[in-house]
């Protein structure tokens, strides 16, 4: 063979490892540095194992947990802790530096007051229950959109090449559903009311910062406290897993939904 002949043959070669193989390598190392943010959602407060992770609760079963696991080489840093609120996740963004590729993030439900909506209409009627939704609602319309936008931009300033990923919040009820017992349907409808608000508003102000949004609300249907299939703890003991996704609520959930956006 002449040199000619060989240099050309290596150089088919390059190109070809270039086209099909170093591209690929570069695509994966997009999204090795990852940074977790967010709320007890995120953090994976009633998934279990939550080694020393203290009051946060994060657990190994929280689907950033699980994303990093099936994407050999991320480097994670896994800040979302149980009880976060906005200002709380500004704070956590001091982690992520100019060179993460991946963030999620959770947030909102505390803000709005999520434990005192379940807590009011657990012990009170129904037009209590409704009255506390609506005023949760309010907020989420009218307060929460600043708050998330300023959330978004600190991530956004601290990462600017970063894939920002934002995930929602699923129903908490199946409506009727199978459950004899607990709250009324009325209840649980206003409940999920304030999910669907919530929805509306973390989309749009994802949107409106350039981030991805995952509505989990899709992903939990059929599977929400009294279906067939609970992805749910309802009331539990600790108390503070009440109202969140099992392990399979993480990984067939959360995770799945995750992987089924960008990989």
């Amino acid at each position: 063979m002449t040199r000619p002949l060989i240099r050309w043959c290596t150089a088919v070669a390059v190109a070809a490892l270039t086209t099909f193989g170093l591209a690929g390598t570069a695509n994966a190392i997009q999204a090795t540095t990852y940074a977790a943010l967010g709320d007890s959602y995120s953090s994976g407060v009633g998934a279990g194992d939550y080694g020393d992770s203290g009051d946060c609760m994060r657990s190994s079963n929280a689907y950033p947990q699980l994303w990093t696991n099936a994407h050999s080489g991320t480097k994670l840093t896994f800040v979302a802790c149980s009880g976060a609120r906005t200002g709380d996740v500004v704070n956590q963004a001091a982690s992520v530096t100019s060179g993460t590729t991946l963030v999620t993030v959770s947030v909102g439900g505390n803000d709005a007051g999520f434990t005192d909506v379940i807590k009011t209409c657990t012990l009170n009627d129904d037009q209590t229950c409704v009255n506390r939704v609506n005023q949760a609602k309010t907020y989420v319309n009218g307060t929460l959109p600043g708050l998330l936008d300023k959330v978004y931009s600190t991530i956004k300033q601290k990462a600017p090449n970063a894939k920002l990923v934002v995930l929602g919040y699923p129903h908490m009820y199946k409506v009727p559903g199978s459950c004899n017992v607990g709250l009324s349907d009325t209840k649980r409808s206003a409940i999920n009311s304030g999910s669907d608000a919530l929805a509306s508003t973390i989309s749009q102000r994802a949107s409106a910062a350039g981030a991805t949004f995952i509505d989990m609300r899709s992903p939990f249907s059929g599977h929400e406290i009294c279906s067939s299939d609970w992805w749910l703890h309802s009331l539990t003991w600790p108390v503070t897993e009440s109202y969140h996704p099992t392990a399979t609520g993480q990984s067939s959930g959360y995770y799945a939904a995750l992987k089924a956006k960008i990989g």
